[in-house]
């Protein structure tokens, strides 16, 4: 399945190189680039009055270091079970979670604790959770890196401002959140979440209560913070838009993997570097794979189809054909 679409964005992948040359720096070489964050036949089943409700059906997925990544899909789909799996807030019921090095499943609650605080950054889609009303844009970046106590106050308040200008903010760095507008404040949230300059970033609908405008400016925030600081951005949205805000963008379904859309860099016919957007379906280990909703719907395809193995394809048609009597 390949859905190609062409604009010229040059920005975006000039972007995603600097990211990938930061993250190198941070890693200590190319050849650590891969598998920053791993999720392997995860699964999650919550129990609720003798119920028992599958999130995750063994879903796979592999994040490599200084990627700028968006985990979409509908409500119930699943999304929100792997952020707060690897953010470190849930643990999943089997599989393999691991992010920077950490195994989510056999870290004690103290290991956790630190791991949220040191290893992960969050931004949350309500304002109020990420600043602090009576602080400034400045002092509430600050504040984690007073509280862990890491450099002095006096650097401390370097790195804030740096920070808050990477973020485009730093004419809002003496006002408080409500002198701010909700954009504004975002940008600032995420300048709070790389303050003590964690291996990964995690955003909750960041631009869930945003209008479209706005919420390209929080986008820009999060790929500069990508490009100058090698971070690790995974973003969580229901917005199937936000794949022209970044460079891979996977959609969950059913709690599992579904489909991944890439874009990639070229040079066009006139010479300018151009941005091609392919979308691919996912194959798992065990070569299952969704077809998407649309297809599905377009050819009415149930309960079972037939496959012929091409030359090069594999041809999908519809099963509903008469069985023959087996003997």
């Amino acid at each position: 399945m390949t859905a190609a679409l062409t604009t010229a964005v040059p920005d975006l992948a000039a972007l995603q190189r600097r990211a990938a040359e930061r993250a190198a720096e941070r890693a200590g070489g190319n050849d650590r680039l891969r598998g920053h964050i791993v999720c392997d036949g995860l699964v999650r089943i919550f129990k609720t009055e003798g119920v028992e409700v599958v999130a995750l059906q063994g879903l796979d997925l592999v994040i490599d270091r200084g990627e700028l990544i968006a985990i979409v899909g509908a409500s119930g789909s699943g999304k929100s079970t792997v952020l707060n799996i690897l953010s470190g807030l849930d643990v999943p019921t089997a599989g393999i979670a691991r992010v920077a090095g950490f195994d989510l499943l056999t870290m004690s609650a103290k290991q956790r604790l630190r791991y949220r605080r040191s290893t992960v950054g969050f931004v949350w889609q309500q304002t109020g959770r990420n600043l602090l009303p009576y602080l400034t844009a400045r002092e509430n970046v600050e504040l984690p890196m007073r509280l862990a106590r890491r450099t002095s106050a006096r650097a401390a308040r370097k790195r804030a401002s740096e920070l808050l200008e990477m973020a485009g903010v730093g004419y809002c760095a003496d006002r408080r959140p409500g002198q701010m507008s909700g954009g504004e404040q975002q940008r600032c949230a995420v300048a709070v979440a790389v303050a003590n300059d964690p291996e990964v970033l995690f955003a909750d609908e960041p631009t869930g209560e945003l209008d479209e405008a706005t919420a390209a400016d929080v986008f820009e925030a999060l790929r500069a913070i990508n490009a100058e600081l090698g971070v690790t951005v995974v973003v969580v949205t229901h917005d199937h838009n936000v794949a022209t805000q970044v460079r891979r963008t996977v959609a969950i379904r059913d709690g599992r993997t579904a489909s991944e859309v890439r874009r990639s860099a070229r040079i066009g016919e006139d010479g300018l570097e151009e941005l091609v957007t392919e979308e691919y379906a996912v194959l798992d280990r065990a070569g299952r794979m969704q077809l998407p909703a649309a297809f599905v719907d377009a050819l009415a395809l149930r309960d079972r189809v037939k496959l012929n193995l091409e030359l090069d394809h594999v041809e999908v048609r519809s099963g509903d054909e008469p069985q023959r009597e087996q003997l």
